[in-house]
């Protein structure tokens, strides 16, 4: 059992209320009371976390990201490139990733997400290169796994490469036969049902323009045979878009539709130029949608139309995406962009505290499939966040402590982090891998990519 004792202030959840001087009791993955002076159950062992001086808030969500990318944050060449020229280049870089690069970037960018508060994540591998030889998603489960997080990544694909037109070079794609096996493989290896799974698996082709058409309406009819959730990236940039209607005839979300690629179980990531009659489109269907602030800043794509989607009812959760075009994988970093882009665009009423906080936890857990995960409330998963709020940034602040969160603060690292119920990060430090160990290792596999790719 884990009593989180004497808190600052507890955040029950997005929309509901801040709870003041307060204690919450964990009982094996799931929390069992909230509320004053609470008391364990006469002997019961206990870990006492004195959180005097913090906010526990339910642990975040991260939509969409490229763990990959990690390796290569920050590139002079691609600092000031639009996406295609951006992908062309790196994609040069990414063909050469070997196991290493799998396993230590995956390690890296949980542990920047669990530390930045962020409690289950998904993750888009969508590069499968020759000659790897290794199973990318075991090796990726066995990573996420020695951090702690929550995990659902997606089985991604590419199909289509330079010879046929598309981006990529040819040794990053695999057909489509190969592809929609191993689909069904990891399904049935690694995909857990339970509402409350540490392992689940999303099939996520890369995008319009990186697989065929067939390709879109197979994985779409394979996850639905298992049950599984879909994804892909959607109506990111205008070169996208015109690149449909020329390759297609169709603009990317009608392509989308006709390859029975939208519903609940779908989500897109980014989602900037869909017009007035798609937005219409994707409240009908329940399709959602993960917003990618700081990447879609980073690469000069737009701002996604995020207060016209939550007034259409339309889930919108939060995605730090590729930490190549982020540079980073601090979660409630981009839950402050996702605020503050909003506002360029709209206002200052544009997007709430409240709002952004709901995106990035329950509005993302509902978009993964996980159920009752992303509130600080007996019977939900005990997946929390605690911030300590005992310093510099944020005196003046805690009128609303929730808010400051966002608001003030620039270190957005959790004094704790708790996952599952498992206490993952302690006094900021990672639990289940060592620190400098994972720096180092993380660095040598940086470096043994770039040799191979001459740079």
């Amino acid at each position: 059992m884990i009593h989180i004792k004497n808190a600052l202030a507890v955040m029950t959840s997005a929309e509901g209320e801040l709870l003041r001087d307060c204690d919450v009791l964990i009982k094996g993955t799931q929390i069992i009371e909230v509320g004053k002076n609470l008391k364990p159950p006469a002997g019961s062992e206990t870990e006492l976390i004195d959180a005097a001086g913090m906010v526990v808030t339910p642990g975040l969500v991260n939509t969409h990201h490229h763990f990959y990318q990690t390796f290569t944050r920050n590139l002079p060449v691609a600092q000031d490139a639009e996406l295609f020229d951006w992908l062309v280049y790196l994609y040069d870089i990414w063909k050469h990733m070997d196991a290493d690069t799998v396993w230590w970037s995956t390690a890296l960018a949980t542990a920047e997400l669990l530390k930045t508060g962020c409690t289950t994540s998904t993750d888009h591998h969508y590069l499968y290169p020759e000659g790897i030889g290794a199973d990318i998603m075991a090796l990726q489960f066995d990573a996420a796994s020695s951090t702690g997080i929550r995990f659902s990544p997606t089985r991604g694909s590419m199909s289509r490469s330079k010879k046929d037109g598309g981006l990529p070079p040819d040794s990053t794609v695999q057909d489509e036969a190969t592809i929609l096996a191993d689909s069904e493989r990891v399904i049935r290896e690694f995909h857990d049902s339970d509402p409350w799974a540490m392992r689940k698996v999303v099939l996520a082709p890369c995008s319009p323009f990186s697989v065929s058409e067939a390709l879109m309406k197979q994985s779409a009819a394979l996850a639905r045979q298992y049950g599984v959730r879909i994804h892909t990236h959607l109506a990111e940039t205008k070169d996208e878009n015109d690149y449909c209607v020329e390759m297609y005839k169709r603009r990317p979300l009608k392509l989308m539709e006709d390859c029975d690629f939208v519903g609940e179980d779908v989500w897109f990531a980014h989602g900037i130029f869909f017009n007035d009659e798609e937005l219409d489109l994707l409240a009908a269907t329940g399709t959602q949608v993960a917003h990618c602030p700081s990447s879609n800043m980073r690469l000069g794509s737009g701002i996604c139309r995020v207060r016209e989607m939550i007034d259409q009812g339309i889930n919108v959760a939060i995605g730090v995406d590729g930490s190549a075009s982020n540079d980073t994988s601090d979660m409630l970093g981009e839950v402050r962009q996702a605020l503050l882009l909003q506002r360029v665009a709209k206002g200052a009423r544009a997007l709430s505290a409240g709002e952004a906080w709901k995106m990035a936890t329950e509005n993302g857990s509902k978009l993964l499939g996980f159920e009752k995960i992303g509130r600080v409330e007996a019977g939900w998963a005990a997946d929390l966040a605690l911030f300590d709020v005992n310093d510099i940034p944020y005196v003046g602040s805690l009128s609303d402590p929730a808010a400051a969160l966002i608001f003030s603060g620039y270190d957005h690292k959790t004094a704790y982090t708790i996952v599952n119920g498992r206490v993952v990060v302690e006094n900021g430090q990672l639990l289940g891998i060592e620190e400098e160990e994972l720096v180092v290792r993380a660095t040598d596999a940086v470096n043994g990519l770039y040799g191979r790719a001459g740079i």
